[in-house]
């Protein structure tokens, strides 16, 4: 397995981290996602299986590593979080008011 170490972050076989690519944040190999944006889906409650139809570029051995590198490195990736979050102010009432949650496995394969 291959391992890269940035900085005080470790990176595993799909996380990986370029200055040049979103200012060193941890994104999935060969990709331009970051893993917020796995850590965020998957906290609005949106299993994992499912993140790869949200994300179709991804596989689900990526979204799982992605979630696993979370989990050891917790307080940088939500400090990535934090510092992309918008503002409350600058957010449309109508987004606000719009549910938070994407759709769940059985929800996302329901049929009306």
């Amino acid at each position: 397995m291959e391992t890269l170490t940035t900085g005080t972050m470790t990176a595993s076989h799909y996380i990986t981290s370029d200055p040049a690519l979103l200012h060193g944040e941890p994104i999935i190999r060969g990709t331009k996602t970051p893993v917020r944006a796995i850590v965020e889906l998957w906290r609005l409650g949106t299993p994992p299986e499912v993140i790869p139809l949200h994300l179709p570029h991804l596989t689900l051995a990526q979204v799982f590593d992605a979630l696993s590198f979370y989990e050891e490195h917790q307080p940088e990736i939500n400090a990535y979080i934090e510092r992309n979050r918008v503002p409350e102010h600058l957010v449309h009432p109508y987004v606000r008011a719009a549910p938070t949650r994407l759709p769940t496995g059985r929800q996302f394969y329901s049929t009306p």
